[in-house]
């Protein structure tokens, strides 16, 4: 469940995006969702990039407890996370860094370090979605165990 919870500000893009088309009623085509995808991610990516700039640099090896992560781990996990996650969904070639420690590396801990990493996490993304071929949304790929679609299937939603 732990893992699960740390994955969820990566997908929380893709459900806010989901949320919209239910709640508008609207049909939409699998072309359409690309761009929305894609300004869904860039939103995000410019919240996370304000919310990084507010955090001074010496609180990123903040603690709360010895047993969690420190602020700067927590977003390299993100990082992480985001590029994990993608590279399953679009077959896309994960980056070298994505496969790395990054959580006990001390030079990664670092402010300016740990935005590199964040913004590249969510650069990688968009241009996933952006290269993604919109006629595999909705392939099965196996993920932690389980068969999950790689995309989404947009239906009409009546009221």
């Amino acid at each position: 469940m732990k893992k699960i919870m740390a994955r969820l500000p990566a997908l929380l893009p893709v459900f806010g995006l989901l949320l919209t088309f239910e709640c508008s009623g609207q049909s939409l085509k699998s072309e359409d969702i690309k761009p929305l995808l894609m300004k869904e991610w860039e939103r995000a990516k410019a919240y996370t990039v304000g919310f990084l700039n507010s955090v001074p640099a010496d609180k990123y090896l903040f603690k709360a407890t010895d047993s969690t992560r420190s602020f700067a781990q927590q977003m390299l996990h993100l990082a992480q996370s985001n590029i994990f996650l993608m590279s399953i969904t679009t077959d896309l070639e994960p980056l070298p860094f994505s496969l790395a420690d990054l959580e006990h590396s001390p030079s990664a801990q670092k402010k300016d370090s740990v935005m590199n990493y964040v913004t590249t996490s969510y650069d990688y993304c968009i241009n996933a979605i952006k290269n993604f071929d919109v006629n595999k949304w909705g392939e099965k790929k196996n993920m932690f165990g389980f068969e999950e679609t790689s995309g989404l299937k947009l239906k009409p939603v009546a009221f």
